[in-house]
């Protein structure tokens, strides 16, 4: 399993989530987003529509209809009704859950670091887990040592 860590500071992640969403678009994957909160999984799911409009990455909630054909699924819980083998934890909340996807990325600013440093050393000893930290530089990730 890789676990990505996502720092984005001074921005908030519906507006640097479409980035990931876009390249795992490109590259075939489904993905999963969870918040526990309703109104950022709207705002998210705004901002997929709004990225690129030529390009737009479409998505849908996990309690509307056709969920299981979605390319980017939105919920609050963390199963994937579509099948993603990403998910994406938008509200810098890890769930037990994301530890059964194939990759796990955790999004959080600065006011979250303490936390996802907890969620760091959960992994620590761990053979099974790849982690990897990245921080929104000039409007692109970019992956720390």
């Amino acid at each position: 399993m890789r676990v990505g860590f996502y720092l984005a500071p001074g921005q908030p992640v519906e507006r640097v989530l479409p980035l990931i969403a876009k390249a795992a678009a490109r590259g075939g994957q489904r993905i999963l987003v969870v918040a526990e909160d309703g109104a950022l999984l709207d705002r998210i799911g705004e901002a997929l529509w709004d990225h690129a409009p030529p390009e737009f990455l479409a998505s849908g909630r996990a309690d509307a209809p056709h969920a299981a054909h979605q390319p980017v699924l939105l919920s609050t819980e963390c199963a994937a009704a579509n099948g993603a083998r990403l998910v994406a934890l938008a509200d810098g909340a890890w769930r037990e859950e994301a530890d059964g996807f194939d990759r796990a990325l955790l999004f959080f600013g600065e006011s979250g670091r303490a936390a996802a440093r907890d969620v760091w050393r959960r992994f620590d000893g761990r053979e099974d887990v790849e982690r990897e930290f990245h921080e929104l530089e000039n409007g692109k990730w970019v992956r720390k040592r």
